[in-house]
């Protein structure tokens, strides 16, 4: 790291090269691997907290090269014919594609300018950041900004809901392709499909140490820097510096942003010592509970909740207790006790969500107790992951992770993961059988996959609408998968549900239920799921077009399809060459022939909105 504003280390300048321990990996993470393949690239990734605060350090990087001949300003230690940069922003706010956009142009004139020694255009920004950006933002549909559900549907087609329900077993999950703006935008994209998951529910998804850390809480905590704002800009930067060239000749430069100063989002009492940020406003809009709660949520101890504290029997008195010792580590002004959710959580009243800390995921958590706690306890999700934290993928901290990478390393080593996901083909491959049976969709799930992929595909020419139209649009997608997670929570709570869980997939929820995400939430009680439909969406009797949704399912899926299609083509392939061979009258015949295999074999492979007709 060449420049960083603020320091990234207090009482040190801004040229500083020394990073802190927990952020060792920063610059492996803003330069990505392989990035000379590409003029430019974005990266989002994420890092641990500096102290235990809990709160994940979203990061958003972008990269560009530039030919050495260009620059005006041509130092010494650029040797090689191009120099490669990356320029950082660090927040606490998940507003990925937001400060993407504001980065690219900011990186794109840094590196107009032709002389790395001009900073003052990062100050600059950093500035902007902190003057324009809030916590206001998470409120509304900019946290999704860049996101496409759209684009997902059309690639992953019926998939997407394989991907959903592995994600909600905390199954590992490698996420694989080249450049890293794509692996990131599909990774992030999945996760937007949960209900507040990217505004709510990564604050502690990147709770891991680095190898040959100190040791966690007193060490750290001794050596925690002030952070003075919540965005701060740290830009490993300008090429004058006397810092010889790295491997490859590669430099980053970062502005790093964690947080902002107006955002109103008040520390509570134990994070105002961690970080030193103070609040200028009295207003306590969302209150945030000390992420210590107890010794059970200390970051080495991963295990999911003993199942025997959340039983109905021990809920009153469990709750009650805890909620005595958090009421001591909350700030008093603005709040009751009847806000905190002993086992109720308060409904909405108004037309906004009210969001209130739940006690046991410490995620703030609206009326149906989303987003639901997948990402804590040793749960990682690490948008694109450098080839040095190879070792989390084994670490015995970490019970699960939804990671993205570029290096065909981690792609190799099969047994590290539950599934790989190859965004380039779309292929979801899942090594244990047993899990593919547990994820092998339902009648009444193809059929909801069916109803994305259709009108997704049929709106898709629309030029003037594309992506903004209600029906087939991005928000539309995420209010489906909202509506089908609110079901399936909903029939979970009925008596007597075996035929409405069947629907979602007996065993699948079987599975989910021994989940730390389902225990943390069945914990609480959530009167507004009463409203909702405690049946699945696309419920009903079989029909013949069932049938077919299931062929063309089988055919396009398992690997048994895939040969009889890859044998089905070559054949007809054949039968043509070999008609041409003997004869045009017998060739016809052939050809004829050919045209009815072809035919027979659309009905398995065509796309899935013409299944119906």
């Amino acid at each position: 790291v060449e420049f960083s504003y603020p320091p990234l280390k207090p009482g040190e300048g801004h040229d500083s090269h020394s990073l802190p321990e927990e952020w060792k990996y920063l610059p492996f993470l803003a330069l990505p691997d392989g990035a000379h393949n590409y003029q430019e690239d974005t990266v989002f990734f994420h890092l641990p907290p500096r102290c235990g605060d809990r709160t994940t350090v979203y990061g958003v990087s972008c990269y560009r090269q530039i030919e050495a001949k260009a620059l005006k300003v041509r130092q010494a230690d650029i040797t090689r014919e191009t120099v490669q940069k990356s320029v950082c922003v660090l927040s606490q706010l998940p507003l990925y594609g937001l400060l993407q956009a504001k980065l690219q142009l900011i990186t794109h004139a840094y590196f107009e300018e032709k002389d790395f020694s001009q900073i003052s255009i990062l100050k600059e920004l950093y500035d902007h950041m902190n003057s324009s950006l809030g916590s206001t933002l998470l409120e509304g549909s900019q946290v999704y900004l860049g996101l496409s559900p759209r684009d997902l549907v059309l690639q992953f087609r019926h998939k997407v809901l394989i991907l959903f329900k592995l994600i909600l077993l905390e199954k590992k999950v490698l996420f694989y392709i080249s450049p890293v703006n794509r692996l990131v935008g599909a990774l992030m994209t999945v996760l937007s499909l949960f209900p507040g998951m990217i505004e709510h529910g990564l604050t502690d998804c990147s709770q891991y140490s680095p190898r040959k850390s100190i040791s966690e809480d007193a060490g750290l905590q001794e050596n925690t820097p002030r952070l003075d704002d919540y965005v701060s800009v740290s830009a490993a930067d300008t090429s004058n510096t006397n810092l010889g060239m790295g491997k490859g000749g590669r430099k980053t430069s970062g502005i790093h942003s964690l947080g902002d100063q107006k955002a109103n989002v008040p520390f509570s009492q134990s994070e105002k010592t961690c970080n030193g940020a103070q609040s200028s406003s009295g207003t306590v809009q969302r209150l945030k509970v000390p992420s210590r709660a107890s010794p059970a949520s200390s970051e080495s101890d991963w295990e999911t909740l003993d199942p025997s504290i959340l039983e109905e029997s021990n809920l009153k008195g469990e709750h009650e207790n805890t909620a005595s010792e958090q009421a001591e580590n909350l700030p008093s002004e603005g709040v009751s006790s009847e806000s905190l959710p002993i086992t109720v959580q308060p409904q909405a009243n108004t037309g906004h969500t009210v969001l209130v800390p739940g006690l046991i995921s410490g995620l703030e958590e609206d009326q149906y107790g989303m987003p639901l706690a997948i990402f804590t306890k040793g749960y990682l999700c690490l948008p694109y992951m450098a080839l040095q934290q190879h070792h989390l993928l084994s670490d015995v901290t970490v019970r699960g992770f939804v990671a993205g990478a570029t290096n065909i390393l981690f792609r190799q080593q099969k047994h590290l993961s539950d599934a790989i996901v190859e965004i380039e083909d779309a292929h979801v491959q899942i090594h244990d059988p047993e899990l593919r049976k547990i994820l092998n969709p339902t009648t009444a799930d193809l059929r909801f996959a069916d109803y994305l992929v259709k009108h997704v595909t049929e709106n898709r020419d629309d030029v003037f609408l594309d992506g903004t139209g209600w029906e087939g649009g991005d928000e539309w997608i995420r209010a489906q998968f909202s509506a089908y997670l609110h079901a399936l929570l909903a029939a979970v709570l009925q008596p007597d549900n075996e035929k409405s869980l069947s629907d979602f997939g007996t065993a699948f929820v079987a599975a989910w239920k021994n989940t730390h995400n389902y225990r943390v939430w069945n914990s609480n009680k959530h009167p507004a799921l009463a409203e909702v439909n405690s049946s699945h969406p696309f419920q009903g009797q079989y029909s013949v077009s069932d049938v077919k949704l299931r062929l063309s399912h089988s055919v396009q899926n398992s690997e048994r399809g895939k040969k009889i299609g890859n044998v089905m083509v070559s054949t007809s392939r054949n039968v043509v060459q070999t008609g041409k061979a003997v004869g045009q009258s017998v060739g016809g015949a052939f050809t004829s022939a050919k045209s009815a295999m072809s035919s027979w074999f659309s009905t398995f492979t065509q796309s899935t909105q013409s299944l119906g007709d």
